[in-house]
C-alpha cells in the first residue's frame, strides 16, 4: 500500500538524521533496570542432586568453631599460634556431647603471607576433626568486622574486657573487597583452597562468605560474593558451595538462593521465626541447613533442636568453648560490662564443664536422633 504523501515528506526529512552517526544523536538516557538476577552456574548441583547428598550423610548437627586461646581467625592460623593442643581437646569435648561437624572461618590473609604453610595448618586442623569424627564446613570470606579494624598479621590485640568479641577481624578485609587490583589474588586463594581439598571427604561442604554486606561495607561486597561462586566451580569441588541468607537485602539473597548447591541461613530468632523461615526456604527445593543461630534467651538449645529435627534441618549452634572472643556477653556489650548471670553464646567453660548441663543432655539426645 503507497504511504500518503504528507508521510512520505515527514519521512524523507527524518533521513539525514537516521544516517547520521550515532555519536551525534542524543538520545535520552534509559530508564534504570531492575536488577537482574545472577546467571545460574551451568554446574550448579540439580536439586536432585543436592537433596541425594543431603539423604547420604548424617544430618548436621554442628558449631561454629574459634579454641578459646585465639581473638579471631588470624590468630587461629599463624603459625605461632596455631593451637593443635586446644583444638584437639575442645574438639574432643564436641565429640562427647554428640556433636559431628563444625563450622570454622579461614583467613585470607595468613593464606596470602604463606599459602603453603596455610594448607598444612588446615589439612592438620581437618586430620584433628576427623579424630574426633567431626566434619568440617570452612568459611572462605566474612564480612563481620566486630572490631572495626581491617584484618592485620602478627600479634593480635587482647580482648577488650567487657567488649562482645572485641578482636574479630573480617576476610578479606574492606578494602580488598572493593579494591579489583586485589581480586586475582582473592582468586588464587578461593580456586586453591578449595582445590586442594576438592574431593576431601572431611570437608561437608563450602561456605563462601559469611554475611556479605554486614556492617559499613553493605552492598559494595555484593560483586565479591558473586565472582566466590564462579572461583570456587572453577576449583571443581565435589561438595555442595552455598552463601547463607542472613537478612532481608533482596539483592544478596538472590545471589544466595540462585547459586548456592544447598540452602543455608541464619537466624537468631525464636522458634516460630525460625520455622517460619524454614517454610520459605525448602520452597526452592533443596536441603537447609542453619548455620548459625543460639543466643540466649530467645534462641535456646530446648526450643530449636525440636524444630530442626522435626523439619530435617542441619544446625550449626554459635560457639563451642567460652575464651578470648567472649560471646558469652551480650551484642553490643561495653568496656567493662560484667559477665552476664546468663551466656549469651557458648556452650563450655576452659574446663570443659557445660555452663548449663541441661543443654548438653538436649543436645545428646537430638544429635543422636536420626
Amino acid at each position: 500500500m503507497r504511504k500518503p504523501k504528507r508521510l512520505r515528506l515527514i519521512l524523507l526529512a527524518l533521513v539525514p538524521i537516521l544516517l547520521a552517526p550515532t555519536a551525534a544523536i542524543a538520545a535520552p538516557a534509559p530508564a534504570a533496570a531492575p536488577p537482574e538476577k545472577p546467571a545460574p552456574a551451568a554446574d550448579r548441583w540439580p536439586a536432585d542432586k543436592a537433596r541425594d547428598w543431603y539423604q547420604q550423610a548424617p544430618r548436621p548437627c554442628g558449631f561454629n568453631f574459634l579454641p578459646s586461646t585465639a581473638v579471631n581467625t588470624t590468630e587461629m592460623w599463624q603459625a605461632d599460634t596455631f593451637d593443635a593442643a586446644t583444638i584437639d581437646r575442645e574438639l574432643g569435648w564436641a565429640e562427647a556431647i554428640g556433636f559431628n561437624s563444625c563450622r570454622v572461618f579461614l583467613q585470607y590473609l595468613v593464606w596470602q603471607a604463606d599459602p603453603e604453610r596455610f594448607l598444612e595448618r588446615f589439612d592438620r586442623f581437618l586430620r584433628i576433626a576427623a579424630k574426633h569424627r567431626i566434619s568440617v564446613m570452612p568459611v572462605l570470606f566474612d564480612d563481620c568486622a566486630f572490631s572495626g579494624k581491617e584484618p592485620y598479621l602478627g600479634k593480635q590485640d587482647a580482648p577488650v574486657p567487657g567488649v562482645h568479641n572485641s578482636g574479630w577481624t573480617a576476610s578479606p578485609g574492606y578494602n580488598r573487597v572493593v579494591d579489583r587490583k586485589a581480586w586475582p589474588d582473592l582468586e588464587r586463594y578461593v580456586t586453591q583452597v578449595v582445590g586442594r581439598f576438592a574431593s576431601d571427604r572431611r570437608v561437608i561442604a563450602w561456605d563462601l562468605y559469611n554475611e556479605p554486606t554486614n556492617g559499613a561495607i553493605g552492598d559494595r561486597s555484593l560483586p565479591l560474593a558473586e565472582a566466590t561462586f564462579a572461583w570456587a566451580r572453577r576449583a571443581g569441588p565435589s561438595q555442595p558451595i552455598t552463601l547463607g541468607v542472613w537478612n532481608g537485602n533482596a539483592k544478596l539473597n538472590r545471589i544466595a538462593l540462585d547459586l548456592s548447591d544447598v540452602v543455608t541461613f541464619h537466624n537468631y530468632g525464636g522458634a516460630d521465626a525460625v520455622r517460619r523461615q524454614i517454610a520459605d526456604l525448602k520452597a526452592h527445593g533443596r536441603p537447609v541447613l542453619c548455620t548459625e543461630w543460639m543466643r540466649r534467651p530467645e534462641a535456646r538449645f530446648e526450643t530449636h533442636l525440636p524444630v530442626f529435627k522435626a523439619e530435617n534441618v542441619g544446625w550449626y549452634s554459635w560457639g563451642l568453648v567460652n575464651g578470648k572472643t567472649q560471646t558469652h556477653l551480650p551484642w553490643g556489650s561495653k568496656p567493662g560490662a560484667p559477665d552476664p548471670p546468663e551466656w549469651f553464646h557458648d556452650l563450655l567453660r576452659k574446663d570443659g564443664t557445660p555452663f548449663l548441663p541441661a543443654e548438653v543432655e538436649v543436645i545428646r539426645q537430638y544429635a543422636a536422633a536420626p
